[in-house]
C-alpha cells in the first residue's frame, strides 16, 4: 500500500496540512511524537484510531517529500 492511499490533504482541515485517512491527526503530529521518543505502540495506545500502517505512511510521506525537495531538477 502506498502512503498516497492513507495521507489526505484537504484545504479546509488543519490548514491544508497532510492528515491521516481524513482524520485531524497530521503527518507532522506523528513525526513529532516519533521524534520525541514515542514508539509506534505508544502512539497507537494513545490514539487507537491509528494503525501501524498509518505511522509507516507518515514516514514514507516524509521520505518522499525530502527526496523531491533535494532531487536535482534534471535527475530522472
Amino acid at each position: 500500500m502506498s502512503y498516497r492511499d492513507i495521507i489526505t490533504i484537504e484545504p479546509d482541515k488543519r490548514g491544508g496540512r497532510p492528515c491521516i485517512r481524513r482524520m485531524r491527526i497530521t503527518v507532522y503530529d506523528v513525526l513529532g511524537w516519533l521524534a520525541s521518543g514515542m514508539s509506534t505502540a505508544e502512539i497507537i495506545d494513545d490514539f487507537p484510531e491509528l494503525r501501524e500502517t498509518d505511522i509507516k505512511a507518515c514516514l514514507e510521506f516524509a521520505a518522499d517529500r525530502d527526496h523531491r525537495l533535494f532531487a536535482s531538477p534534471g535527475a530522472a
